[in-house]
């Protein structure tokens, strides 16, 4: 097991606390001395099928930090692969540490060894500082990945795939709030200019959006700036905009006591993962706002998608698309059922993929 900091120990009761809380199968740490590897595989749930989701490297500022990121990443994506009607589960995996300093093949070839052991229960796949070459490196250990390049057979980066699924979702809640889902001169603010910020900034562009676009990296800033003509705005300064909808394609919890009191838009729609920083309550604080919510897990689905039915077999770009313009039709109906039901986007989402996964697991307990 990973050893804490004295000033950072949590009890394995508290860790067991939480994935008896949040309804875990297994998480597993992960430990190599000549790699220097330290890794946190979390598994969620199987009913639909293996734990799918992707590894991220991160240079956290504790473990505890890294534990929770995991845990709450792969509910999501248990959720993710639910409501995209995919027969998959829902896994996570972070590495703990500085990208730049630490990631090699070696180290990558290490984690692959974890997995293998695992047989199948988890399937890797890129996330944040990863990449498809690094897949590469873990497929040299363990055949349960998948996001591998094209070149190799695989369905290739998943980054313009997942762009393409928030577009979609958020058309479809324009759509809903204003009667039309074009997005020509609707002012949206995209957080984060990473490889899906970056796709997702050239839908709205081409639609004749006016994009605003902010980044921890000024650089990611200027090169959307050379490359699209957006606004540029500052980190802090996004939240204060007049908008129509704001995009968090960061990472989460950006919606947050501080930040709902500060935005004015009539949409949320992006693509970071666990961007409530509480469901239950700031899903709600949104509904009572009057802002249309979509969950995060539904509408940035397109890159599970992309892996999943490349791991699963029968890839094809244009069956990957025509899955992911689904998201328009399920977005819609989660509004409705929100509106229905009286409940927050978020809840809704939930209930429609937990429906599915009971659903499921009730058909193979009678087998």
């Amino acid at each position: 097991m990973i050893r804490l900091k004295e000033a950072e120990k949590i009890s394995s009761i508290e860790i067991f606390d939480e994935v008896a809380r949040l309804e875990h199968e297994q998480v597993v740490f992960c430990y190599d001395a000549a790699t220097g590897l330290k890794a946190i595989i979390a598994i969620h749930n199987t009913v639909l099928g293996p734990s799918l989701g992707g590894t991220r490297m991160w240079n956290y500022q504790n473990e505890q930090e890294a534990i929770t990121d995991a845990l709450r990443l792969s509910r999501g994506m248990t959720f993710k692969a639910s409501i995209s009607a995919l027969n998959l589960g829902g896994g996570k995996a972070v590495i703990i540490g500085d990208a730049s300093k630490i990631k090699n093949e070696a180290l990558l070839r290490r984690f692959g060894r974890f997995i293998d052991n695992l047989g199948g229960k988890y399937v890797t796949a890129e996330d944040v500082n990863m990449s498809p070459l690094d897949m590469e490196y873990i497929s040299m250990e363990t055949r349960h990945v998948t996001g591998l390049s094209e070149s190799l057979g695989g369905g290739g980066d998943p980054s313009p795939v997942t762009a393409y699924g928030v577009y979609v979702g958020m058309k479809a809640c324009a759509q809903k709030i204003y009667g039309r889902d074009s997005l020509e001169n609707r002012k949206i603010a995209v957080q984060g200019a990473g490889h899906v910020g970056m796709y997702l900034i050239e839908h709205l562009v081409n639609e004749g959006a006016i994009v605003y676009v902010s980044d921890i990296y000024p650089e990611r800033v200027q090169q959307a700036v050379d490359k699209f003509k957006v606004i540029p705005v500052g980190s802090d300064e996004i939240y204060d905009l007049d908008l129509d909808i704001y995009a968090p394609c960061a990472l989460g919890a950006t919606l947050n006591d501080e930040t709902l009191e500060r935005l004015k838009c009539a949409i949320i729609a992006g693509a970071a993962n666990n961007q409530l920083k509480d469901e239950n309550y700031h899903g709600d604080v949104i509904l009572k706002k009057g802002i249309i919510y979509a969950p995060d897990f539904l509408i940035n689905a397109g890159g599970l998608i992309n892996v999943g039915i490349d791991y699963l077999g029968g890839w094809s770009k244009e069956r990957v698309n025509r899955k992911v313009e689904q998201i328009y039709d399920t977005t819609l109906d989660i509004l409705r059922l929100s509106d229905k039901e009286g409940i927050n986007t978020q809840a809704a989402a939930i209930r429609l993929a937990m429906k599915r996964i009971r659903e499921i697991g009730q058909v193979k307990s009678a087998l």
